[in-house]
């Protein structure tokens, strides 16, 4: 009779058996290729041009520039054995905090796209945010909408600035 302690031996070591023998199974090429790749970070710096489509494009792509930095910096701060738990946690929470005002952001110009039906561009800098809207017409009254809309999403006063650009 099996019990649940033999039953799970034999689960266990069929999927080790299993797994084994997949790995023994892949072409050498892929094995060495997964190696080179873990071994050897590319230290490449890449250059894209960007076709302007409106002056919010080049806003993006530089904000997104900054931050991968930022991000590539935390993340070497974290994975490295010499730093303290403390450190390595202050970063882990910069991460976090970067991805969050990342998120933020989208949803911000999300719902000013559809509320509004505006193009824009948002920057949330700790207290501060900036969004930048491409219109012909630069309406007092639009800003402010647009303002107290993003203002219901925090519960803290917030320094909230509308500013219009032409297309």
């Amino acid at each position: 009779m099996i019990n649940k302690q033999n039953l799970w031996f034999l689960t266990l070591f069929s999927l080790i058996l299993v797994l084994g023998i997949y790995y023994v199974a892949l072409p050498n090429d892929l094995l060495e290729k997964a190696d080179n790749i873990i071994k050897e970070p590319k230290k490449e710096k890449v250059v894209e041009k960007v076709m302007e489509e409106s002056p919010l494009v080049a806003m993006r792509v530089s904000l997104e520039e900054e931050r991968k930095e930022k991000m590539t910096v935390l993340e070497e701060k974290l994975t490295n054995e010499k730093l303290t738990t403390e450190e390595k946690n202050n970063a882990y929470e910069e991460i976090k905090y970067l991805n969050e005002v990342q998120g933020k952001e989208e949803l911000f110009e999300k719902k000013i796209k559809k509320e509004f039906d505006l193009d824009c561009f948002t920057k949330i800098e700790t207290n501060d945010i900036s969004i930048i809207c491409v219109s012909d017409k630069h309406d007092e009254t639009l800003a402010n909408k647009i303002m107290r809309l993003i203002q219901k999403e925090f519960q803290t006063k917030k320094n909230i600035s509308v500013k219009f650009q032409k297309k």
